[in-house]
């Protein structure tokens, strides 16, 4: 290695499960979908377009990303693309409005015209350049060697709070496999610990389906057993050999300060939620307003102050050029009391850049131009950089029970707004397993349904639902979810007690939660 310093952004790329279906012609307006559409038109988009200009550019880039199973799947889902270009559409309908009402005010009208300029430029790229196939083009960097991608379990459920369930958890690792060959023909080398939560117990589990790395908070390494004499700037490995890298809490307090800076956009203040309900009617809901992508005010004057793209510009390129000084400046410090190159792991939520930072997708692709400019520093990705240590000097540290939830542990997902869902989780998960013993060879229908009762206690897994009722974010729709998936199962679970499950209401239900086409319920059954 001739660079002194090596950093690694891992941007983690995934939505809770919103497919909302009726009919496959009907495209009704997008309730808790327009969270899905809003990440491809402000994240994952501008992400591919950034990442095209610095290919074009001949700009050195590494980027680490992971692509949540069922991110994957809603990518590919074709009722989901037909209503996308259909919100697509809308939005620029509205566009036209607003181009003609903001007609007597210059500086309103100007940025009306840049919006609306840019839903255009995405509507094309979406359906011409990418042609409706977003996971074909990730591939592409990929297979260039600039993008690696990080698997992740298959419902993004908090893995702790279902490791005790080994069948359950042996579930959530193996049926993305399939997903990651089907896209990126073979399976990743890493792991992402959905919202990174660990815990001892997964540790045989990483081993077994043959990841050789995963990603830690903080404090999870730091307060491992032994303490890691490196800290959190050099790989340590479990007991089993799996290698761990650890977030660079620094560099995560700094972005998280960066971008409520007073002069970037402020998404929140979007007009959908200013004008009068007859002027968004494309944008409500039962669910309420939802943003149109046309927002015209700063961080700054309580939001009162009109948005100034170019300062906004400006700005990044000063917080830009601070924040790479800053991280230096932090593993100069560090290189003082190790003789290895120390890696800053800089692990991100991908929506945090584009769709909560309107800035932010500019924010990665000027740190990757000014990262040219130095050269004691280069981006990897955790493999390249893992594989090039002496592997057997490593240090072997049992890390301690964590996550990147509120204070580090697991009170997010397990409060007084969320813990009704456990007790029949808990349940559910022991009767998935009785169902995979009891029926170890079926066929027809009753496969049928025991594949939907396997979908159903996935989604029932997943750490969304808990998570937004912690946040009070979407109440109603986490729980609705939540005790959906619940009592389909239990009436699956039923029905096949009973040996009678009508057909009519499992088809409609296969089609409403389609995730997973080639899931086998066996997956559950225990391993002999």
């Amino acid at each position: 290695m001739e660079f002194r310093y090596a950093i690694s952004l891992i941007l983690e790329a995934h939505v809770p499960f919103v497919r909302e279906y009726s009919k496959e012609d009907e495209l009704t307006q997008a309730g808790e979908e327009g969270r899905f559409f809003q990440f491809i038109s402000e994240a994952f988009i501008p992400l591919l377009e950034v990442l095209t200009r610095l290919e074009n550019d001949h700009v050195p880039y590494r980027v680490a990303l992971v692509i949540s199973p069922i991110l994957c799947h809603m990518l590919n889902d074709e009722h989901l693309q037909k209503k996308y270009i259909h919100y697509i559409d809308k939005q620029i309908e509205f566009g036209s409005t607003e181009l003609e009402r903001t007609s007597n005010n210059s500086e309103l009208n100007k940025l009306a015209q840049n919006y609306y300029n840019q839903i255009v430029e995405k509507r094309a790229a979406y359906l011409e350049r990418y042609e409706k196939n977003l996971l074909k083009a990730i591939d592409f960097f990929r297979r260039k060697g600039k993008i690696e991608i990080l698997a992740s379990s298959a419902t993004h459920a908090f893995l702790p709070f279902i490791s005790q369930n080994h069948e359950s958890l042996q579930a959530q690792m193996e049926i993305p496999n399939s997903i990651y060959r089907r896209y990126f023909g073979s399976i990743p080398q890493g792991f992402w610990l959905p919202s990174l939560g660990w815990t001892a117990e997964l540790e045989p589990f990483l081993r077994s389906y043959n990841y050789s790395y995963t990603i830690l908070n903080s404090h999870g390494l730091l307060l491992g057993n032994p303490a890691p004499e490196k800290g959190c700037f050099y790989p340590a490995k479990t007991p089993n050999g799996t290698f761990l890298l650890a977030r660079d809490l620094f560099a995560g307090r700094e972005i998280k300060k960066i971008a409520v800076d007073e002069v970037y956009r402020n998404n929140d203040k979007d007009i959908g939620y200013e004008l009068p309900p007859e002027k968004v009617s494309a944008f409500l809901t039962a669910e309420g307003r939802h943003r149109t992508g046309y927002s015209y005010w700063s961080r700054s004057n309580n939001g009162l102050a009109v948005y100034n793209q170019a300062a906004a510009l400006d700005m990044v390129n000063v917080h830009t050029r601070a924040f790479l000084e800053n991280t230096i400046a932090r593993l100069t410090e560090v290189s003082k009391h190790m003789k290895e190159i120390p890696i800053s792991i800089n692990a991100y939520n991908a929506g945090s850049f584009g769709h909560f930072w309107y800035e932010g997708t500019q924010f990665i692709e000027t740190l990757f131009r000014m990262a040219a400019e130095y050269k004691e520093i280069k981006f990897v990705c955790p493999s390249e950089y893992i594989f090039k240590q002496n592997l057997s000097a490593i240090q072997i540290v049992s890390p301690e029970l964590s996550s990147s939830g509120l204070n580090g542990y697991a009170e997010t997902w397990l409060d007084a707004s969320n813990d009704w869902i456990y007790r029949h989780l808990l349940r559910a998960m022991e009767r998935m397993t009785e169902l995979a013993e009891r029926f170890p060879d079926d066929t027809g229908l009753k496969e049928r349904a025991l594949n939907q009762a396997a979908r159903e206690i996935l989604l029932a897994q997943s750490s969304d639902w808990p998570a937004l009722l912690h946040r009070q974010d979407s109440t109603e729709y986490a729980r609705s979810r939540a005790e959906n998936s619940l009592r389909n199962f239990t009436t699956i679970y039923e029905a096949l007690g009973s040996n009678y499950i009508s057909t009519e209401w499992l088809t409609k239900l296969e089609r409403k939660h389609n995730i997973f086409p080639n899931i086998n319920y066996r997956v559950f059954r225990r391993k002999k």
